[in-house]
């Protein structure tokens, strides 16, 4: 019985990283999002409040008075700053420009 629920655990837990890595992206993409609107830089931006563990390739685009960033990270392996899955999750976000 130990090791089935040391499994449920381990996978359980590989979840929790996954539910992370989203909401680190999209946190990292709004970020910045709106660093671009104003014309800071954005990939500065968007690695200011991700761990050291993540990091985020940044691609932003404008257009109709909108600017876009989204924000691709690495889903972790059991732990962050070991080996990541081979795929990655996306946030985007979008900020009214500002004339920056």
């Amino acid at each position: 019985m130990l090791p089935l629920i040391a499994l449920v655990l381990v996978v359980v837990w590989q979840f929790v990283l996954v539910g992370y890595t989203y909401s680190l992206a999209g946190n990292a993409a709004d970020m910045a999002a709106r660093a671009a609107a104003v014309g800071d830089d954005p990939a500065a931006a968007a690695a200011e409040d991700l761990p050291d563990a993540w990091d985020a390739s940044v691609s932003v685009g404008s257009s109709n008075g909108v600017t876009t960033a989204q924000v691709d990270l690495k889903v972790p392996v059991l732990f962050p700053g070991g080996l990541d899955f081979p795929f990655t999750v996306s946030g985007t976000a979008g900020a009214t420009d500002e004339g920056g």
